[in-house]
């Protein structure tokens, strides 16, 4: 499918269940992609998201098992609840610098997605933003004052996590269930550790 020039918003639930789409050409000038927008689209394997993107609903592109790669232009100051989750093929994405949160759930259950760099300036990890992702490390930005519940949950394949000063409190089972995760520094700024936070 193209979008044609012209389109700046793509409503909610526009493409919703087309298990055929393969691919997608956005086209520059795009602003908005709705909520669930292109859920379930099981077979799209690449969509490029073009720098006028300012906004990406909540679980636009949940249960796109087909997409790999993704590169969240830097006009995105956020990414909305859900908005990947599931998408189990995801081997790689790049954030821009200027992304500020990662909703809840966003990356959750990304099996395939073993790294990611997060960017200086983020601010906030939504609760089960990573949640049972496939992630091996993960260093948390400087400007991260709080690490959500479940965050980093069921990671079973992470081993090592950097926690900066500044950070203030970690969440309920922020960590828990991450089998492999071996030791972690605790940064002296931490004033709060949730239930279960390091469970099992």
């Amino acid at each position: 499918v193209a979008v044609p020039d012209g389109v700046t918003a793509i409503g909610d639930s526009a493409f919703y269940g087309c298990t055929d789409l393969t691919g997608v050409t956005l086209p520059d000038g795009l602003a908005s992609i709705g909520q669930e927008a292109f859920r379930g689209c099981t077979d799209l394997t690449g969509v490029t998201l073009p720098g006028s993107l300012a906004s990406i609903g909540q679980e636009a592109f949940r249960d796109c098992a087909g997409l790999t790669d993704l590169a969240i232009p830097g006009g995105l100051a956020s990414i909305g609840s859900w908005a990947f989750c599931d998408c189990a093929g995801l081997t790689g994405v790049t954030l821009p610098d200027g992304l500020g949160s990662v909703g809840s759930y966003a990356f959750y259950g990304c099996t395939g997605l073993a790294g990611i760099a997060l960017p200086d300036g983020l601010a906030s990890i939504g609760s089960y933003a990573f949640a049972g992702s496939g992630l091996t490390g993960i260093a948390i930005p400087a400007g991260v004052t709080s690490i959500e519940e479940g965050a980093f949950s069921f990671c079973s394949r992470l081993t090592g996590i950097a926690i900066p000063d500044g950070v203030g409190s970690i969440g309920s089972g922020a960590f828990r269930d991450c089998v492999r995760l071996a030791g972690v520094i605790l940064p002296d700024s931490l004033t709060s550790i949730g239930q279960e936070a390091f469970r099992d």
